[in-house]
């Protein structure tokens, strides 16, 4: 995967927009302004691809035991974010995808009944 077909991938999800909150190289992408996906350019750059991804507590814990490419988020709550490394290709493209979907659908999952319905009339 490289950093076009993520960036493709979510800022085609709904509601989705792109920003540099932190500093200038942290791409974050967010639903009705909730993170669900944020990288380092320099990162990818350096050849360190990797994507910070919301994921249920239970299924991240799984996630990290089964794959080597996915660990615990790097400066992010570990309980509720995990680090994948895209660039290794230990996970298919359409698994990583999976993630960012479930990670999205995470973030939608815990937004109030307001912005969620905002969302669907998007």
């Amino acid at each position: 995967m490289n950093i076009e077909e993520l960036h493709q991938y979510c800022i085609n999800k709904k509601g989705t927009t792109e920003g540099f909150p932190f500093d200038e190289d942290t791409l974050v992408f967010k639903v009705m302004g909730k993170m669900f996906a944020l990288t380092s350019l320099k990162k990818w750059e350096a050849g360190e691809r990797s994507v910070n991804l919301k994921c249920d507590p239970e299924w991240a814990l799984e996630l990290r035991e089964q794959y080597e490419s996915v660990r615990s988020g790097f400066h992010m709550n570990n309980k509720h974010w995990n680090t994948v490394d895209v660039g290794n290709n230990e996970l298919p493209k359409s698994f990583v995808y999976e993630l960012i979907d479930h990670s999205y659908d995470m973030v939608v999952k815990g937004m109030t009944k307001k912005l969620r319905e905002a969302l669907n009339n998007l």
